[in-house]
């Protein structure tokens, strides 16, 4: 356990662990079977728990599960491909949104690891049931400024939205080959969206849509 708290660890063992009752009952309703179950005063002793935890008041519960149990392959209407983003943080917020919003979630290299602690803890076990893999669809790229304003835009189906990373957003190459760029509309003096809010509105955009 304390090696998957390691990237590189979790691609190389195919593993992840999730950590509280909250999270593992998530994992477990949504039919993945643990590799290892802890519970704290029953399989294990407390301290060992503390031991082991990512968190700073040790999880009662600890699952370590298996990557390739995560859904894959079931296609979806709209879909977030994610470029770059890094933060671990947005990444699970994403995937959350994803779950609430019926949408699939595309992931480029350099993107946080969906299944790494703090992205984990930020989808609240969203990513038990949200597609994770190449999205297919037309294209939208989502950029701060000099887009179609994203009401004015073609939200056919499938539709794939793309975001970047906050500092950098998307490069050239990504532009050209989306089908389209689209700008959120702001009114406030603030200078773009957080990536996290971006995904929402989009999703939310396509769905009221659909009415």
């Amino acid at each position: 356990m304390r090696k998957l708290a390691s990237a590189r660890q979790r691609d190389k063992l195919g593993l992840f662990v999730a950590e509280g009752e909250d999270l593992v009952g998530a994992a477990l309703e949504a039919g993945l079977e643990p590799v290892e179950l802890l519970i704290a005063g029953d399989t294990v002793a407390p301290e060992l728990m503390a031991g082991v935890s990512a968190l700073p008041h040790p999880a009662r519960v600890i699952g370590v599960f298996r990557r390739e149990d995560l859904p894959a392959g079931q296609p979806r209407p709209v879909s977030l491909a994610l470029w770059h983003v890094a933060d671990p943080g947005n990444v699970g917020t994403l995937v959350r949104t994803a779950d609430a919003l019926g949408a699939g979630v595309e992931l480029s290299e350099g993107c946080a690891d969906p299944v790494g602690p703090k992205a984990l803890r930020a989808s609240a076990g969203a990513v038990f049931r949200v597609t994770l893999g190449e999205a297919t669809g037309r294209r939208v790229a989502l950029v701060a400024h000099g887009g179609r304003p994203l009401t004015e835009v073609e939200l056919a189906e499938p539709t794939v939205f793309v975001l970047g990373a906050e500092r950098e957003g998307l490069p050239a190459e990504v532009l050209e080959s989306s089908d389209e760029t689209a700008t959120i509309a702001t009114s406030g003096p603030a200078e773009s969206l957080n990536v996290a809010a971006a995904g929402a509105i989009a999703l939310y955009e396509w769905s009221r849509r659909r009415g």
